[in-house]
């Protein structure tokens, strides 16, 4: 038999490779603008807000353990990826370097009108909102599950750099 000279061709490894875990859009307001924050997410998102509740006292603001203080939508997916796009048309596509950390960057919109695509509502009136996008990679799973649970070694963070190659390669997003 022939020994066989074969050159092993290095693919990228697939357990390395990053997506978009889910995006999440917040806003934040107390009684009467609580309201309107949550119309807002739910307006954008056409899925159901959840409230947020203080676990802390800040008597100078006048929050008590308890008290509705935010509003949230988490989403994950297709949904994610589609409503990311729409949301960056809101900031020009460009984020700041400072707003990417490890395995996640946000950004705020200081008004939603803002967005593509979307129309004033006269119930809602002018708001803005938060929107965080966190990142993971495949194995992420060992680290969550309830049975046999391991840890993740600091490796398998997500740096800024890699954070920022995503976003300008899968949505041209411009870095400054």
């Amino acid at each position: 038999m022939k020994a066989k000279n074969t050159v092993k061709i290095k693919k990228d490894n697939p357990m390395r490779k990053i997506f978009i875990e889910k995006v999440i859009l917040s806003a934040g307001g107390t009684a009467d603008n609580l309201a309107k924050a949550k119309k807002l997410l739910e307006y954008l998102t056409n899925r159901k807000a959840q409230l947020i509740a203080s676990r802390k006292r800040i008597p100078d603001f006048g929050v008590r353990p308890g008290l509705e203080v935010g509003t949230r939508v988490t989403l994950r997916g297709r949904d994610a990826v589609q409503s990311l796009k729409q949301l960056l048309g809101a900031i020009d596509n460009t984020i700041k370097k400072k707003q990417v950390s490890s395995n996640h960057f946000s950004f705020g919109i200081p008004e939603y009108i803002e967005i593509p695509g979307t129309e004033y509502k006269r119930e809602i009136g002018i708001r803005g909102l938060n929107v965080t996008i966190s990142f993971a990679r495949p194995g992420k799973r060992v680290a969550r599950r309830k049975l046999k649970q391991g840890n993740l070694p600091k490796r398998q963070a997500i740096p800024q750099e890699e954070i920022i190659r995503y976003m300008e390669e899968n949505f041209k997003t411009k870095i400054n």
